[in-house]
């Protein structure tokens, strides 16, 4: 690329890089544990070169900056050096009211990068999935009818070795028996391919209605491209799962997280991404609560006052614990009884029972991971005296 054609955004990164290491260098690691610094991301290649350092470095939320920036002028001018300054004076006067970022182990940022990759390359399956299926459903229902039995439907490879087999219902209508048989071994079925062949072929032959030939041609050729994509996010987010198989078990937290009910390998690694393993990042569980938005946010002036819960709040972790708290009912009878507790005595629909046990799992987590203690059942869920008796 030419010079006068050169980003200037790369070229803004590698100066920042650049003076960075030029300020490093002049100040020195003794003045260096004595100043703080403050940036607006918390991740970036800056922000790994600056974790290197002796400094504090503190992400600002970019929404609380700009709320600081009001303080200086009303006139919604930004710069630079202005902004430069507003991070400068929130951390000479309201540094206690922000945290640093965590001093979380490589391990863990490892993790955290592949356990976020994985969920990332999960979603990106499902959004292509659907969009499949919506354009399935406008020329091919057959193929959705064919799918719906087997779990996961779509994504499943015999559902993708045989839409590629047969692109439009027309084609589908005159597969034979060996012919199904053969695209199912091919994607990894081994037992019941003759019978699920006949299943198959019956429901493709079944009569059905047909758009145009030139639109179901036109339709099967749109469908073979999405199915591309699906494959591809398919094994990536295959390949991801077996990289965080592999790593998360390696971490000390590991045994602790995998004893709880109803957390796995994956949504183990999602939790462990989130939380760190800094002992010091959250000063008590509420803190810890709070960040996941599992307890409640209380909002007061004057005479009205209400308990609702919260919505600012880390995404993932808050999306790991519904999950986590819709698997461990099944693992665990104490907070199963503390789900129909939450439901049938407080009223409390799906959703925020969910909510109320996951705030309870994660004291528990809190407590167990201070105390590197494994989770047992009668000491997170003790039964009272009446049903004992």
């Amino acid at each position: 690329m030419p010079s006068s054609q050169k980003s200037p955004r790369r070229w803004k990164a590698r100066n920042v890089c650049c003076g960075w290491a030029a300020s490093h260098a002049a100040l020195g690691d003794e003045r260096a544990a004595h100043r703080h610094l403050g940036i607006e991301t918390s991740r970036d290649l800056l922000v790994a070169v600056l974790r290197t350092g002796k400094r504090q470095v503190f992400a600002i939320n970019p929404m609380a900056a700009a709320r600081y920036r009001d303080r200086h002028s009303v006139s919604r001018k930004k710069s630079d050096p202005g902004d430069a300054l507003v991070l400068a004076n929130i951390l000479r006067t309201d540094m206690h009211a922000h945290r640093p970022l965590p001093k979380d182990t490589e391990l863990a940022r490892a993790i955290a990068v592949l356990a976020r990759a994985q969920q990332d390359a999960t979603w990106n399956r499902q959004q292509t999935s659907n969009q499949l299926r919506s354009l399935l459903r406008e020329y091919y229902p057959c193929a959705l009818d064919t799918f719906a039995p087997w779990q996961n439907g779509l994504c499943r490879p015999e559902a993708r070795e045989l839409l590629k087999l047969a692109p439009t219902p027309a084609r589908a209508a005159r597969l034979s028996r060996t012919q199904i048989q053969a695209a199912l071994r091919r994607a990894g079925r081994k037992r019941g391919t003759q019978t699920e062949a006949d299943r198959i072929r019956d429901v493709f032959r079944a009569d059905w209605a047909h758009q145009p030939a030139l639109v179901e041609d036109a339709l099967g050729k749109q469908m073979l491209a999405l199915l591309i994509q699906l494959e591809a996010a398919c094994t990536a987010a295959d390949d991801l799962a077996g990289a965080v198989e592999e790593a998360f078990p390696q971490h000390p937290d590991a045994e602790i997280l995998l004893s709880f009910p109803g957390l796995a390998v994956q949504l183990g690694a999602r939790v462990l991404a989130e939380i760190g393993d800094d002992r010091n990042r959250f000063a008590d569980t509420r803190g810890l609560k709070a960040y996941a938005s599992s307890s409640p946010i209380t909002r007061a002036s004057g005479k009205k006052s209400s308990i609702t819960r919260r919505r600012v709040k880390n995404d993932r972790l808050n999306h790991a614990g519904y999950l986590w708290a819709f698997a461990a009912p099944n693992g665990s009878p104490g907070a199963k009884s503390h789900y129909r507790r939450r439901r049938d005595e407080h009223g409390d629909w799906h959703a925020a029972a969910l909510r109320h046990l996951f705030n309870r799992m994660l004291g528990q987590l809190y407590r167990c991971l201070r105390e590197h203690e494994l989770f047992e059942e009668q000491t997170a869920f003790p039964v009272p005296p009446t049903a004992a008796a």
